[in-house]
């Protein structure tokens, strides 16, 4: 198999259909386009509700990603539920080569992360190995509804043709902010060095609770009935689009064209020839509303850009359109990142 995530089909096959034992407990679990587990416990003393307790679990090869990264896109993948992350459990897997200084490294940039986002280390493991040639994080991150319910909840079943799909953001944030600091010297060549430090500065946007907070007032007030959101990750936007489109069981219609990208993501994927499209895209967010102006007009005036890139259609095709030229979307195929590191 190839490094990255493992196809979709494989998945089906190979994972989720040897998962066959079902408890009462676990309310959402293991699914193609999940990206957390939801847990009830009926009898739990949770002062701030129903005893519900979301969970998300994610890895990464910390060559191809940094602790910062993995932490917030983890937190992205329950922020979008509308859920509060509080807790979060961090095993490292390090090289035989690795020194204790790196290792206090990575916690002290682990801390500094959750502690912005008020998240605490609840434990976790770190092992030397001689079976892995670079460091390697796993995080299982916790949340529940915060103080006065739960932000809001997307609904894949309410997803149906004519509606509109925003894209909050830029597309490959994350990929361009790791090749800049990679690749640095050469862009430097190339490229101003203004240029340069801003895309690698890109880990400031990576974050997606400005936005959630944001639609969280849209869906409240009922401005543009938001009714799914779909964060962007491995394998970039296209990737994003046919998960979404996968869990809704729905197709879509984007135009390629309004898909929105930093000329500094432009620079850096012409000089390591890659295709942003398919490059790690977190910090972006998918939405799908009724009216997804005045979604955009809303985030606007929360200084979050945002476009409208597409409708979601009644049938199965999911399109991309490129002026008078149409194709398919493909499945997800590995990220650009495994290509240059």
């Amino acid at each position: 198999m190839k490094t990255g995530k493992i196809k979709e089909n494989v998945l089906k096959r190979s994972v989720l259909r040897q998962i066959h034992t079902k408890r009462d407990e676990v309310r959402s679990g293991a699914a193609v386009g999940a990206d957390c587990a939801v847990f009830a416990i009926p009898d739990s003393s949770d002062p701030y509700g129903e005893g519900i307790v979301y969970s998300c679990m994610r890895e990464a090869e910390l060559e191809r990603s940094t602790m910062t990264a993995l932490l917030i896109g983890c937190a992205n993948n329950l922020i979008i539920q509308g859920v509060e992350p509080f807790a979060v459990q961090i095993a490292l897997l390090l090289p035989e080569d690795a020194q204790e200084p790196f290792l206090k490294e990575l916690m002290q940039e682990a801390e500094t992360v959750c502690a912005s986002m008020k998240i605490q280390i609840a434990g976790g493991q770190s092992r030397v190995s001689k079976a892995v040639k670079c460091a390697v994080a796993v995080v299982t991150m916790y949340a529940r509804e915060p103080e006065g319910g739960a932000y809001f909840l997307p609904d894949y079943g309410k997803v149906r043709g004519g509606q509109d799909i925003v894209v909050t953001k830029w597309i490959g944030l994350e990929g361009t902010a790791l090749l800049a600091r990679r690749y640095r010297d050469g862009l430097l060549e190339r490229y101003p060095a203004y240029l340069v430090e801003e895309a690698a500065g890109f880990d400031r946007f990576l974050s997606l609770r400005p936005e959630v907070d944001a639609i969280r007032e849209a869906a409240l007030a009922a401005v543009s009935n938001v009714c799914a959101l779909h964060d962007v990750s491995e394998g970039g936007i296209l990737a994003a689009l046919w998960e979404m489109a996968e869990a809704a069981g729905i197709g879509l219609t984007i135009d390629i064209r309004k898909l929105p990208i930093r000329q500094e993501t432009v620079e850096v994927c012409e000089f390591c020839e890659v295709n942003p499209y398919e490059l790690l895209g977190g910090g972006s967010l998918l939405a799908v509303c009724e009216d997804g102006e005045a979604l955009v007009e809303l985030l606007a005036k929360k200084d979050i850009a945002a476009v409208v890139v597409g409708k979601i259609t009644d049938g199965k095709d999911r399109l991309i359109r490129n002026e008078d030229e149409v194709r398919y979307l493909d499945r997800p195929r590995t990220d650009e990142i495994y290509r240059c590191i």
